[in-house]
């Protein structure tokens, strides 16, 4: 991934500035200035401030290039998605993913009631089962991720992509009634993950900014990668609720983005997933190897649809 900050130097000459002058004004380091001039990654908050300084947008002033090369599953999600195909691994991806990610998170929808869902727009039940209206609308929402996260793969993760997929998540749920629920923002109250405490609300904006610029910064990305980010995340906890999905949303994003194999977290290995994350900054095999079981899982997608792929 490159960086391009040539939108930037027009405008500081367009206005008589230098950099060094507005890095000084904006206590920016000279650090960050020598990323500047070397086309790299640097920090959302950074970016704003300059935005805000300057009186201009983040797109007249910063452009990412990033080669794009789609994988094979990647080329064949995004034209089975644009023409809607059926019985597609498009189809059953948003099935698999949508269905488990909910499941573990205490959804009671069933695999069938969620492939109904996503098939007939309706919902089924039996023996006039009682059914949750924020797991039918938890359900629709995750499949609008799983398209946000296709069309979005080549994207670096921003601030605005986490929350953007926590908004299309929560919108219309029972939650998003409530003022300090903050959906599509970051949480305003305190919460734990696991018994285990979580950034502060006054902290997330600067540790999600961290934990972004250091991943994005990476010239190589690995399987292990995107574990230690979706890890670091779930500790930062930056929503209400719904940071598990969003997080692995993310994941999904970003195996898609590097040409790996994503992985889905079933009922089966649940446990083992929510040990792998509690002993991550101690063991990092537990979480490696039951995301590769996870990979197992969706390899199975691949070898009915024929869909190559690299070990």
């Amino acid at each position: 991934m490159a960086v391009n900050y040539n939108g930037l130097i027009d405008i500081l000459k367009k206005k008589g500035l230098s950099l060094t002058q507005v890095s000084e004004d904006l206590n920016i380091s000279s650090a960050t200035r020598a990323k500047f001039k070397k086309g790299e990654y640097v920090s959302l908050q950074t970016i704003e401030s300059l935005c805000k300084y300057l009186g201009v947008k983040i797109n007249e002033i910063l452009k990412i290039e990033i080669e794009k090369t789609d994988s094979a599953l990647l080329a064949q999600l995004k034209e089975e998605m644009k023409y809607g195909i059926k019985g597609s691994i498009y189809h059953e991806t948003q099935i698999l993913m949508t269905y488990n990610s909910n499941h573990i998170e205490g959804s009671r929808l069933t695999a069938d009631q969620t492939r109904y869902i996503f098939e007939t727009n309706t919902i089924g039940t039996e023996n006039d089962q009682a059914i949750n209206v924020d797991d039918v609308i938890e359900a629709q929402n995750h499949f609008r991720c799983i398209d946000y996260a296709i069309k979005m793969a080549f994207e670096p993760i921003t601030d605005i992509l986490v929350k953007d997929i926590h908004k299309i998540l929560k919108t219309g749920t029972s939650d998003s009634k409530l003022e300090w629920f903050n959906v599509g923002e970051y949480k305003k109250r305190p919460n734990t993950v696991g018994g285990l405490e979580t950034s502060s609300p006054e902290n997330v904006s600067k540790d999600i900014a961290k934990l972004i610029g250091t991943y994005e910064n990476k010239h190589k990305y690995n399987f292990e990668d995107i574990l230690e980010f979706h890890y670091n995340f779930e500790i930062i906890h930056p929503f209400q609720d719904g940071n598990g999905r969003v997080g692995r949303i993310i994941a999904f994003k970003e195996c898609l983005r590097h040409g790996l194999i994503p992985f889905t977290i079933d009922e089966s290995i649940k446990l083992f997933y929510y040990r792998g994350l509690k002993e991550w900054p101690y063991e990092r095999g537990f979480l490696i190897g039951t995301c590769e079981t996870g990979q197992d899982k969706y390899k199975n997608l691949l070898d009915i649809y024929r869909i190559k792929y690299n070990e």
